[in-house]
């Protein structure tokens, strides 16, 4: 919204773009939405009830469908960023909710403890009901399916690492 009373600089573009997104129809947009929406949820609930957030359970959730999977293969699995999840080692391991085991190399091995795998069940029904609300409109086959396409999606992600990485720095003043 305009504030009538505001002055805008003289170079501010006052009318909208002619050629703009679709926001009703742009899936990336739709899916951003949706998945924010889900860990703003989740994320207070967690925070509420356990004193973890969706990074934490993350981590957990990671190991507890991997037990001995190493940081970096979390990373590369939930794709986050490396120093979250090493942010999130550190607290769930200084809570005692895994266990670092050292390999000869630099890996780490990471396990729950008896106490993580408590947590991980208690944590799993809050992310279990975002689910169930989201797709409580949608069939079984109509999941199937939803599930099926975004896992094509998802195939389809190394492509945009490439395809967008630029070949030079782009520099907004001399563009």
């Amino acid at each position: 919204m305009k504030d009538s009373t505001m002055e805008l600089p003289p170079e501010a573009v006052r009318t909208p773009m002619p050629t703009v997104i679709d926001s009703e129809n742009f899936t990336p947009r739709l899916l951003s939405l949706l998945s924010n929406s889900l860990v703003y949820r989740e994320s207070r609930a967690l925070r509420s009830r356990f004193g973890l957030g969706t990074n934490d359970w993350r981590v957990i959730a990671a190991i507890g469908v991997r037990p001995g999977v190493t940081a970096s293969e979390i990373s590369e699995f939930i794709a986050m960023n490396k120093a979250i999840v090493s942010k999130s080692v550190n607290v769930l391991t200084a809570r005692g909710l895994i266990v670092q085991a050292e390999d000869t190399g630099r890996s780490r091995h990471l396990y729950l403890t008896a106490d993580g795998t408590q947590m991980h069940d208690a944590m799993l029904p809050i992310s279990m009901r975002g689910q169930e609300i989201i797709l409580a409109d949608l069939s079984a086959q109509e999941v199937t399916q939803l599930n099926q396409l975004l896992r094509r999606l998802l195939a389809r992600v190394r492509e945009l690492e490439v395809d967008d990485a630029p070949d030079e720095p782009v520099d907004a003043d001399s563009a």
